[in-house]
């Protein structure tokens, strides 16, 4: 009967205190408050947007497929992501794990001899066995606000991770189509080239044929080698393209497999871009954001908490005794209870409450930033995307015009009707005009990329 009222003693007080423990003060979290525009674009109003396919029903070249999933393996940043989360979901345990009692078995023993003042050593032993279990109430939500705070860096731990997974996607494509507009735009300075020695022989033709000077000759020769120094830079450029994607795939530079630029991309008249509430739902940066609102305004509550009173219960059960063939025939068990109260600090309680609220600011008022940078991204992405068709149909236009007018250019002169000077000015202006007819394409691919990105598109 005694052991069953020590045992009852033991289990009763900490549930009472339980109880007692149930109120959780602080300003409980609340999104920040933000007007948003009433559409993203002018011309859409639908609810589903592009940023809600997946990568790879975006992009459709395999290659490129290829190179993306082996990023999302293999890049060394996503990686870092991925254990950070691990991390943090093992610090979110450590924060839940402290609202619950700590148990303990401790077993302790000690021979000891002593002879004081000689002639009377005797031995005094200890043996100990004993169950220990120390509990901190929370009283005032203490814990419960680490724990808040723990779950939030968590959270904001996996939306790191999807914002990465999202800019790799994004950064993979972009430079895949660049190094494939690399390959056109060399392709063309070689095609150039070859037209630039034939301009060569034929002005050295007219010229020993006493048709032309020998400015118009050496002229020729200026243009060729002008336009030979494009190719090593280009070779340069894509080799250092191809650097970059290795590196972001994690592994080490080597050529990268490609396509062949396309002719043109057909872009639709118009995508859907969703609403703006569901841009601040979809892209993980703006998530993340609020996550880190959500950690420094528990991070008050922990501040403000502290400056009340802690209450710590310790139990224990066990036995005791001088002689370990005894030990069982002893019983201990203790029952305490500890409060702790802050009563001067030189103010340093009020003052850590008042710097987390003044971090907590910080974080909203970065939330609120980048909730604008997304807008601003959208509204470029949806802009550039309306234009890069208006922008690819002229360059087509010049090209096609600069075209005509260097074969008329060639033809006069051959025929003596016109200078070197002039077919030169046509040369110029049709190799100009084909880099950008190139670089059109690119730059209606790169859209696209930006667009998805800034919808949010490609973590899923």
């Amino acid at each position: 009967m005694k052991l069953r009222n020590q045992l009852y003693k033991i289990l009763v007080i900490p549930v009472a205190a339980l109880l007692m423990g149930g109120c959780k003060i602080g300003k409980q979290y609340t999104r920040p408050q933000i007007d948003l525009p009433s559409t993203l674009d002018s011309t859409s109003v639908d609810t589903v947007s592009i940023g809600d396919y997946p990568w790879e029903q975006l992009y459709t070249d395999t290659i490129l497929q290829q190179l993306i999933q082996k990023t999302l393996d293999n890049n060394k940043d996503m990686l870092i992501a991925a254990a950070k989360v691990k991390e943090l979901a093992a610090m979110k345990r450590i924060d839940y794990a402290n609202l619950f009692p700590q148990v303990g078995l401790k077993f302790y023993a000690e021979q000891e001899g002593e002879d004081h003042g000689g002639g009377h050593y005797k031995s005094d032993d200890q043996y100990d066995i004993k169950l220990g279990v120390t509990w901190e109430i929370d009283l005032w939500g203490n814990l419960r606000w680490a724990k808040d705070k723990s779950m939030a860096e968590f959270m904001g731990s996996i939306e790191n991770q999807r914002a990465l997974k999202m800019s790799l996607v994004a950064q993979v494509a972009q430079s895949y189509f660049e190094l494939v507009a690399l390959d056109n735009e060399l392709s063309i300075v070689k095609k150039t080239v070859d037209a630039r020695r034939e301009s060569l022989h034929l002005a050295r033709i007219r010229y020993e044929g006493g048709l032309t000077s020998e400015t118009a000759f050496r002229q020729a020769q200026v243009e060729l080698a002008r336009t030979a120094t494009l190719v090593p830079d280009l070779e340069k450029k894509i080799t250092l393209k191809q650097n970059e994607i290795a590196f972001l795939a994690g592994e080490y530079p080597h050529d990268i497999k490609r396509t062949v630029l396309p002719e043109d991309v057909i872009h639709a008249a118009s995508l859907p871009v969703g609403l703006p509430s569901s841009l601040l739902e979809r892209r993980p940066d703006v998530r993340q954001a609020e996550q880190a609102v959500i950690a420094a305004n528990a991070a008050v509550g922990i501040a403000y908490t502290n400056m009340f009173p802690k209450l710590t219960l310790t139990a224990s059960y066990g036995s005791e005794n001088d002689e370990l063939s005894h030990l069982f025939k002893l019983p201990h068990y203790l029952l305490a209870g500890t409060i702790l109260q802050p009563i001067f600090a030189m103010g340093k309680n009020r003052a850590m409450l008042k710097a987390k609220k003044a971090a907590c600011e910080q974080a909203a008022y970065a939330y609120e930033k980048v909730v604008l940078n997304a807008f601003k991204d959208a509204y470029n992405a949806i802009a550039e995307y309306n234009k890069v068709k208006e922008i690819y149909e002229t360059r087509l236009r010049l090209e096609q015009s600069s075209k005509i007018t260097l074969d008329l250019a060639q033809l006069q002169y051959i025929n003596g009707v016109i200078g070197y000077m002039d077919l030169l000015d046509a040369q110029r202006g049709y190799l100009d005009a084909q880099i950008g007819l190139s670089n059109a394409v690119r730059d209606k691919q790169i859209t696209m990329v930006n667009l998805y990105k800034a919808l949010g598109g490609g973590w899923q």
